[in-house]
């Protein structure tokens, strides 16, 4: 019997009627870390290519912690960097976490939860607003002369660290291991840019915007990273921390060797489950998993989503489920692009070319109006599944780097 796992703690069983039960992957290569916070101190001890940490701050320095949004167990990382800051003498009142207004959404939790009580009010927590111009302050220009815009702490700091999640790099709206800094904290005008649904099938575009990520992190003086290599749910596989190319190269690699999978053969129904907290129950997750899901499914074939996202749909969404033609929404939030422009395009090229089915938390109505077929439950699911003559199960799809066959 084969079990996809979704959302908190749900998942579905699979028994299909032939007894032949359907083709899975998603599940990464390793054992989740036991300890996060012992494997993140130890990371911080020992970094790949650089110095501790502890020896490259002193007692006076003001330190920023950049989180990525959706980053697993960020209480757990950020308690145990934090820790390592103290014990080095730095004085708490100099620390800073950041976080982006993503981090503010259904199920959000304080990443400083689990830092000791007297510490932890200590410790400055901000929550970046593009559209606040004070909070915002000039860095330098860009190559076109655009004025590049960053949030004022990281602009005052005396040392930047970067807390991110690798991913796949061919999804969309991922830029590589300094996003957790741009355009993540820029102004709005540039976070637009950097959400642009042409970049879904712009390759060349998408490594300039890697490449201008990665410039404005050199213009902040960051040569040092924490990464981490996401395991299935909420979990961890590793924790890497040390000079950027080098976690950039070395990351890559572990990442690749969890969670490329080569496509076993296309199949007439994809279902992908997206595991996880509330962090992972999102509208870009979804997008991902349909990303995912399309290099596996055959042409006019179908994808089901099994989450358990409660969020409802953003603008672009709502602007595609209010257009009589699909293709003229898309091109008005290819002109304007909103916080979940990304996502939309997804869904757009899903539906272009497949039935969309989604298993969530949100009322059937929400979905039916994205022209998306919403499922009531398990049994649903299963009754389409006996509709195919093939099915596939990718569990994790927001994490899973398809591999074409001739890899």
């Amino acid at each position: 019997m084969a079990v996809l796992p979704y959302g908190y703690d749900s998942s579905v069983q699979w028994e299909l009627a032939d007894g032949v039960p359907p083709a899975e992957i998603g599940t990464p290569h390793g054992q989740p870390l036991a300890d996060l916070e012992a494997a993140t101190t130890a990371a911080l001890a020992e970094p790949i290519d650089y110095p501790a940490l502890a020896r490259c701050i002193t007692p006076a320095d003001h330190v920023v912690l950049t989180l990525d949004h959706g980053l697993p167990q960020a209480a757990q990382v950020t308690a145990a960097i934090i820790g390592d800051l103290v014990a080095a003498g730095l004085d708490p009142d100099g620390i800073t976490v950041l976080r982006s207004p993503a981090d503010l959404g259904v199920g959000a939790s304080d990443p400083c939860r689990l830092v000791p009580s007297p510490l932890r009010q200590r410790i400055t927590r901000l929550v970046h607003d593009p559209a606040d111009r004070r909070q915002l302050a000039y860095l330098a220009a860009s190559e076109s002369g655009e004025a590049i815009l960053i949030h004022r702490a990281l602009h005052e700091a005396d040392v930047v660290l970067p807390v991110g999640c690798l991913r796949a790099e061919e999804l969309a709206g991922y830029f590589g291991i300094h996003s957790p800094i741009f355009p993540t904290f820029s102004d709005a005008k540039t976070i637009q840019r950097f959400r642009s649904a042409g970049l879904l099938n712009g390759r060349g575009r998408r490594r300039e915007m890697v490449a201008e990520v990665d410039h404005v992190a050199w213009l902040l003086g960051v040569n040092f990273t924490i990464q981490v290599v996401p395991a299935a749910g909420n979990h961890v596989l590793h924790v890497l921390s040390g000079q950027s190319e080098s976690v950039r190269s070395r990351g890559r690699e572990l990442y690749r060797e969890a969670w490329s999978w080569p496509a076993p053969g296309r199949a007439s129904l994809v279902v992908a489950g997206i595991a996880g907290d509330a962090g992972q129950q999102t509208w870009e997750n979804v997008g991902r998993a349909l990303q995912v899901a399309d290099g596996f499914v055959e042409a006019d074939g179908a994808i089901a989503v099994c989450c358990e996202l409660a969020t409802k749909p953003g603008p672009a969404l709502r602007r595609m489920a209010n257009a009589q033609w699909r293709e003229s929404a898309i091109r008005r939030v290819e002109r304007h692009p909103a916080v979940d422009a990304v996502p939309a395009a997804q869904l757009a090229h899903a539906l272009n070319r497949h039935k969309v089915y989604l298993l969530s938390r949100l009322d059937p109505s929400v979905v039916e109006d994205l022209d998306v077929i919403p499922l009531a439950g398990a049994d649903e699911l299963q009754r389409l599944a006996r509709q195919h003559a093939s099915c596939l199960l990718v569990s994790n799809a927001q994490y899973v780097a398809p591999v074409a066959a001739e890899q």
